[in-house]
């Protein structure tokens, strides 16, 4: 009787510690596929929450020397299950946030490297985050739905069945996710994010016109939309999606009725954002030719309901359509200024 006592004196304060003890410390954090999209400045901003040695960004990819003076960046390939294990190990990882992944118009032209890195890559991780018990966070998209589901407004829960294999990866990574977390208590989450913008070059996605619209005309005076003037959209500033990706991973788990929730900030067509830009910029040209992307977008959702987020974690965007033109019109004109184009 007095042996259980103390064995359950013993669990309980190590519990309390542990928990006492994560709470005084930032979380350490491993960022995958840090050199695409999102990952640079998911990394900015996370180290301007937990510290700079906190967050370590990772990528197969040679850094700029601006990327390594920001803070520690090493190498991963998501595909080396035991050099993933030997990372967290060494680095002490508390939170795993996954980034690597092939795009949709990319993922299309190349369905194989897809398959392994979206697909291989996430069971690695996952199967890593179970063996370690880490928090992972794997975002989702506008993508993982298809034409068989609804469009205007896009729920939270609804059939998605998509035609992509960025798609198809990503409704995989779902899934699997919340499995996991039935199955084995992995604390998973998700979001699935609308087009992000921000002033880093396109990177293959179907909504990058609205990011490689600001490029063109600010270099050249002109561009020519690969999607139809009428094609709605969701659509968010980096901004809002870094902080809903950073509120999502504080948000204690009790409050979180979902593992993979839906988050927007706006949604508009090429000739509204147009419309927009033309307010600051009256003498732009746009033409349109429509391409393969077209088909891609045609499937997807117009106008995403992320009312689950809101009432769960108090979800809010901030960035409405004329402050991201004002942003990335000031953001991409540094960009340019300082590479010297």
């Amino acid at each position: 009787m007095f042996r259980n006592i103390c064995r359950a004196s013993i669990k309980f304060n190590v519990r309390f510690y542990s928990g006492e003890l994560l709470r005084r410390r930032p979380p350490k954090i491993l960022i995958t596929g840090g050199l695409g999209q999102l990952g640079v400045e998911c990394a900015k901003y996370l180290r301007g929450k937990y510290g700079q040695n906190n967050v370590i960004l990772s990528d197969i990819i040679k850094p700029t020397e601006e990327i390594v003076k920001d803070g520690p960046y090493i190498f991963v390939d998501i595909l080396d299950f035991k050099g993933l294990q030997k990372i967290v190990v060494d680095h002490r990882v508390d939170w795993l946030i996954h980034f690597s992944a092939l795009l949709s118009a990319i993922g299309e032209q190349n369905v194989p490297l897809a398959v392994r890195v979206n697909i291989e890559g996430m069971h690695n991780v996952i199967e890593l985050a179970k063996q370690y018990k880490l928090r992972i966070f794997v975002p989702s998209t506008i993508g993982a739905f298809g034409p068989d589901s609804p469009r205007n407004p896009t729920p939270n829960i609804t059939i998605q069945r998509p035609r992509t294999i960025y798609g198809v990866s990503k409704v995989h990574a779902e899934l699997l996710g919340e499995y996991y977390y039935h199955k084995f208590g992995l604390d998973f989450r998700c979001l699935r994010f609308p087009g992000v913008i921000s002033s880093d070059p396109p990177g293959g996605g179907t909504t990058d016109y609205a990011i490689a619209i600001f490029h063109d005309i600010l270099r050249r005076g002109n561009y020519e939309c690969y999607l139809k003037p009428d094609t709605r959209l969701p659509m968010m500033h980096v901004r809002d999606a870094l902080r809903a990706l950073s509120e999502y991973l504080e948000a204690p788990i009790e409050t979180l009725n979902r593992r993979v929730y839906n988050v927007t900030s706006m949604s508009f067509t090429p000739e509204e954002l147009v419309e927009a830009i033309s307010k600051y910029l009256p003498d732009l040209k746009i033409t349109y030719k429509p391409d393969s992307r077209q088909d891609i977008a045609d499937w997807w959702p117009q106008v995403f309901d992320d009312s689950e987020a809101r009432r769960d974690w108090n979800w809010k965007p901030e960035v409405d359509l004329d402050n991201l033109v004002k942003l990335m019109l000031k953001e991409v004109k540094e960009k340019i200024a300082a590479n010297g184009l």
